[in-house]
């Protein structure tokens, strides 16, 4: 304990190592002992129970949070017609087919999120091997390939993660 400051000897006084604390509790401890002039950050680990290698037991999803990413986030968009003029409507920063799928296969990538169509799948999977490694390739399970373009984009924006 001696390689610590009093600051943190301090803090650590307040914490029973050998307590579970239920998650209110666990909360209201941490905002007592922070004390850094910046945003804390804090790290909880879960055990779950879960064997990664079966693939029906992975977990994996998305979550709005409730004040955003702290970001501003560029969402890609790939759709035609009426899709294409809802998602510009919804706040897409960029919306285009084959010739946004083009310009990414030279080397565009100023984007965060990118969002299809079902019907533009064909020609965004032909993107994988670009969009895959930054994972930024659309997938059903995640939500960014929808119909619904303008809920995807406007969850997209607000911080969905």
């Amino acid at each position: 304990m001696a390689n610590h400051g009093k600051r943190f000897r301090q803090q650590f006084g307040k914490v029973q190592r050998d307590h579970i604390y239920p998650p209110a509790e666990a909360i209201n401890l941490i905002k007592e002992t922070a004390s850094a002039s910046f945003d804390e950050t804090v790290e909880l680990h879960i055990r779950l129970g879960v064997n990664v290698r079966h693939a029906e037991e992975q977990l994996r999803g998305t979550l709005a949070l409730p004040h955003g990413l702290g970001k501003d986030v560029k969402v890609a968009v790939f759709a035609q017609g009426d899709k294409a003029r809802d998602a510009e409507a919804a706040g897409a920063d960029i919306v285009g087919a084959d010739d946004l799928a083009a310009k990414i296969e030279e080397g565009f990538d100023d984007f965060d999120v990118v969002i299809a169509t079902p019907d533009m799948m064909p020609t965004v999977g032909r993107l994988g091997r670009v969009l895959g490694p930054s994972g930024k390739m659309p997938n059903p399970k995640v939500g960014t390939v929808t119909d619904d373009v303008e809920k995807a984009v406007s969850e997209s924006k607000a911080g969905k993660v």
